[in-house]
């Protein structure tokens, strides 16, 4: 290149500098007009452009905090440490740490188990039974494994997300629940074991005015892949209010699965219309139950502890045939796409204190063996599932734990349509990043682990089957710092006569 050409180039680059330099200066000129003249944002107003940063940092800051700032065990809802644990079962890494835990065993409230002195040996490993729900039943359910996966609307979830789920839980050997959103396609993929939600709203199973289909819920029910119905009553996140998806959401495939609008918000009622009453949520059960020959539960989260007794006394008016044959505990620190927070933050029990009430409540009532207790919120690791078992849960269902296998990064954008991760978004071009063969092998490697922990656990505390955790197998950290075992935290209690 001759010294003539290379004249051209830069006056030709610096040309462009200067071009840009006062594209900038008048840009900085007109943001300077536009925030001392605009009335909305008192920082803007007093400093501006210089105030505009303040918003940049502000969204930058949870994503600097999340990967340079926080320490391990730090971050809300879900830290890096629990995180991380996933995502090695999932992908079948090494599991393994060095040099000491970083969980501080003295805050109160710690979980922590107690170790026997002989412990189980491997071969000494019994496979759970099967634990039947619904008896009532013509075509009663009854899973061996203890861990599923918890109910995910497609909507909230992409296609690809599903499809993984399903896969996944196929080889895994768990259930599948739909969630609110209804039956698609992607959940049918896999040809694992469903278990359909039934929302305020009916999704799935509508008539034009929100009222039960009967005739919808017949032909799922005839399905052979969905054992059992759950009627949703409320959930952790958001006790009190339905099921939020964001019309920008509501496409139209999941418009027509639903049975609503497409393109418009798509907002559950906070409770179901027919019911208002416990002599009504039985009817309902029992009505739910008599068309589709199978099991029927309920969700809910727990709110005040005496409606339990109100609920059992309703039953027992009618004999325990008129039960639900489970009941789907959440807890008030559950997930969701999207909730208000004052829902979020301050409403409903969380499971450490609502599990063991309801477990001892049936068990005084002599219901225990006739309502099988499935647990949920934030039970994603070994030891949340073994404190379950330990407390009295029959099964435990987890959402996040699934959705960290499938690659989830808690980029919390799950209602912004702009999921990083492909997961909870319907943009083809952000979904194209998972791959539903390779993430449902992830799913099954997380189930697996999980339940080899649980294992772990339970044989170290002396028996062969975590099914045969019981409170004395686990104790709580106290306000004094010392510990206490679970079964004087929480007495069992007999049957009443």
């Amino acid at each position: 290149m001759n010294s003539s050409t290379l004249l051209v180039v830069a006056q030709w680059l610096l040309g462009l500098f200067v071009l840009v330099l006062v594209a900038v200066l008048i840009s900085i000129v007109v943001m300077y007009v536009v925030d001392k003249t605009q009335t909305k944002h008192t920082i803007r107003r007093n400093f501006p452009v210089i105030g505009r940063f303040r918003y940049m940092f502000e969204d930058l800051g949870e994503f600097f905090r999340q990967y340079f700032f926080a320490m391990d065990r730090e971050e809300m809802p879900f830290n890096r440490a629990q995180r991380s644990w996933v995502y090695r079962a999932a992908k079948n890494a090494d599991r393994n740490l060095a040099f000491g835990s970083t969980r501080d065993l003295t805050v109160n409230g710690t979980i922590i188990f107690a170790n026997a002195p002989y412990p189980r040996q491997s071969e000494e490993k019994t496979q759970p039974a099967p634990v039947e729900i619904g008896p009532y039943c013509a075509h009663p359910y009854a899973p061996a494994s203890f861990f599923h996966i918890s109910g995910m609307s497609y909507g909230a979830l992409s296609p690809v997300a599903v499809r993984a789920l399903s896969k996944g839980a196929k080889l895994a050997g768990c259930w599948l629940n739909t969630g609110e959103g209804g039956l698609s396609p992607y959940h049918l993929e896999g040809g694992g074991d469903l278990v359909f939600q039934i929302g305020t709203a009916k999704y799935g199973v509508r008539n034009e005015d929100g009222s039960l289909n009967e005739q919808r819920l017949k032909e799922l029910s005839e399905m052979e892949q969905i054992k059992m119905f759950e009627l949703k009553l409320s959930q952790g996140a958001k006790p009190g209010k339905g099921g939020i998806l964001p019309g920008v959401k509501v496409n139209k495939e999941i418009a027509q699965i639903r049975g609503i609008a497409e393109g418009q918000d798509s907002i559950s009622p906070n409770r179901h219309p027919e019911i208002k009453s416990d002599a009504e949520l039985l009817d309902f059960i029992a009505r739910i139950r008599g068309i589709t020959d199978k099991p029927v539960g309920i969700k809910f989260v727990m709110g005040d502890p005496a409606w339990i007794d109100e609920f059992i006394e309703a039953i027992k008016q009618r004999g325990e045939a008129a039960a639900p044959d489970f009941i789907t505990l959440d807890s008030a620190d559950g997930g969701t796409g999207s909730a208000p927070q004052a829902l979020m933050d301050y409403v409903g029990l969380k499971l450490s204190e609502s599990l063991p009430i309801l477990v001892d409540k049936l068990i005084a009532a002599g219901l225990k063996e006739r309502i099988r207790v499935i647990v949920s919120g934030k039970m994603i690791s070994p030891a949340d599932v073994a404190w379950a078992l330990a407390v009295g849960a029959d099964f435990i269902v987890s959402a996040r734990g699934f959705l960290f296998s499938l690659g989830c990064i808690q980029a919390m954008q799950c209602n912004k349509n702009t999921c990083p991760t492909g997961i909870t978004t319907h943009q083809k071009s952000l979904q194209k990043g998972l791959d539903p063969q390779v993430k449902a092998v992830r799913v099954a490697n997380y189930h697996k682990f999980l339940e080899y922990g649980v294992n772990i656990v339970a044989h170290s505390c002396g028996v062969s089957d975590p099914r045969q955790l019981n409170r004395r197998h686990a104790r709580v950290i106290t306000h004094t710092g010392d510990s206490i075992s679970l079964a004087e935290r929480y007495p069992p209690q007999a049957p009443r006569v």
